[in-house]
């Protein structure tokens, strides 16, 4: 047995003890009542930061909820490498489809981890995932088999578009320096084939409004005499998408970077099926823009979805009335080349010239973030390529996520640094969603892993800076 795993099984029962502790927080950024939980929570992991071996943790202040900030410093001569996590976590509505409740952690056997799952909000995004690196942390400062200097930048923000984040990064930005950005906040094809995340979808969230009468009208009186905002807003919502599944805004897909049929090929070589795909969402049909395979539409093309509507009486019963006012949220999945400041323009721009006369409306922008992309060729890529293969006996795949992670941009301008996306989630992991979990399998072979990321990616360093000093 390797001495990471032997560190691992000698230690699991009380690596899941302190992460179900962790996962007891309802750290739920978006929600106001749970303001406590949320610094509490940071306070737990300033707590297991300094266990794990660093040696200057501290709570840093923000407009917002505060960043956690944890260093080892081995020499200044060595790479530094930067964790960056999220300790918050997403609301748990609605309630009625969790089969456990969401901040009780419950372990249970399923069918993509007999080895067991554990079950809760956070599990997997991303407390779960962050967890492993401190627990991997822990491992290479007990064997002194740490090759490198290593800094945590823990946010509480992420599940609301990390607001004060950027505020952070440009006034610590000597705090922050280092010479990759290791993140695990995306997920792997399978337990069987390990992927890296090698490109991210920008996002574009905007919330819009209508409002028709001064007040909720009689539908008996006023039904077909008046502009009934609710009707209208869903006859505009339809007019985003043309028959081919094609967003409508002008200019929208200018920008869109084109792949070639040789690079789209590349990609259709990752395992996919349509039929399981299908299966684990209990649906018979998928839908998407047409000339594109559904890898391609979550992966490398842009999408347009309503995230909620509502309007009018919703309540028990029934009561008949026209409503003042309708709602909608709209998210927008960017890819290379899109601006996400530029498409919120463009949108405002459409939907208000969508709008008849009888009703008004109003964009609200929300949060954004730009797509993002990493070479395979970089040594950071490199380093956890060698990593996976050696723990998994598997040569990782290179993967464009349909997801966004809008900071990650932020942390290459602000600290001209790539960051690595090494998931081991599972797109089955259920995040954002009731149910919520992450593997055993996954949680352990993160904690293995990452410690030959750090030796890989400190060895390839410093051969690149040996190359550059004989220039």
């Amino acid at each position: 047995m390797n001495p990471r795993k032997e560190y691992i099984e000698n230690h699991k029962d009380r690596f899941l003890s302190e992460l179900f502790t962790l996962l007891k927080k309802p750290s739920i950024s978006a929600d106001s009542s749970h303001y406590q939980d949320v610094i509490e929570t940071a306070e737990l992991l300033k707590e297991s930061l300094k266990a794990a071996g660093c040696e200057l943790v501290e709570i840093c202040e923000t407009p917002g909820y505060p960043v956690v900030y944890g260093e080892k410093k081995i020499s200044p001569e060595l790479p530094t490498i930067l964790v960056y996590g999220h300790y918050d976590v997403q609301p748990v509505e609605p309630m009625t489809l969790w089969n456990s409740p969401p901040f009780e952690p419950v372990i249970k056997n399923t069918e993509l981890h007999p080895e067991g799952a554990v079950f809760a909000r956070g599990a997997s995004d991303d407390k779960g995932q962050l967890f492993l690196h401190i627990k991997a942390l822990e491992y290479m400062l007990e064997n002194e088999s740490l090759p490198c200097n290593v800094k945590f930048m823990i946010e509480g923000e992420e599940e609301i578009g990390s607001p004060n984040l950027e505020w952070f990064v440009k006034n610590h930005k000597e705090k922050l320096r280092n010479d990759i950005i290791l993140i695990s906040d995306t997920g792997m094809i399978s337990n069987t084939q390990p992927s890296i995340t090698t490109g991210l979808r920008g996002l574009c969230y905007m919330e819009v409004s209508l409002c028709g009468p001064n007040r909720d009208l009689h539908s008996g009186l006023y039904g077909g005499a008046v502009a009934n905002p609710i009707n209208i807003l869903t006859q505009m919502i339809a007019k985003l998408h043309d028959q081919d599944n094609r967003i409508t805004i002008p200019g929208f897909y200018k920008d869109v970077e084109e792949y070639t049929f040789k690079a789209r090929s590349e990609m259709a070589k990752a395992p996919f099926s349509l039929e399981i795909y299908k299966k684990a969402l209990d649906i018979d049909m998928v839908y998407g823009e047409s000339g594109y395979s559904t890898a391609e539409r979550t992966a490398i093309r842009p999408s347009l979805d309503v995230n909620g509507i509502w309007g009018g009486y919703t309540g028990e019963g029934s009561k008949t009335v026209i409503p003042s006012s309708a709602h909608a949220k709209i998210s927008m999945r960017l890819v290379p080349g899109q601006d996400f400041e530029e498409i919120e323009t463009l949108f405002e721009k459409y939907f208000v010239s969508l709008a008849p006369e009888g009703v008004k409306a109003t964009v609200k922008r929300h949060h954004g973030g730009l797509p993002y992309t990493t070479p395979p060729d970089h040594i950071g890529y490199l380093a956890a390529k060698r990593a996976y293969q050696e723990t998994f006996e598997v040569t990782p795949i290179p993967q464009h996520s349909g997801g966004s992670i809008p900071i990650v941009p932020l942390f290459e301008k602000e600290l001209q640094s790539k960051s690595i996306l090494m998931g081991f989630g599972l797109d089955s992991d259920a995040i954002h969603s009731p149910n919520e979990h992450f593997g055993l399998f996954n949680f352990f072979k993160g904690i293995e892993t990452i410690p030959l990321f750090y030796s890989h990616f400190t060895e390839l360093h410093q051969q690149k800076e040996a190359l550059r000093s004989q220039k």
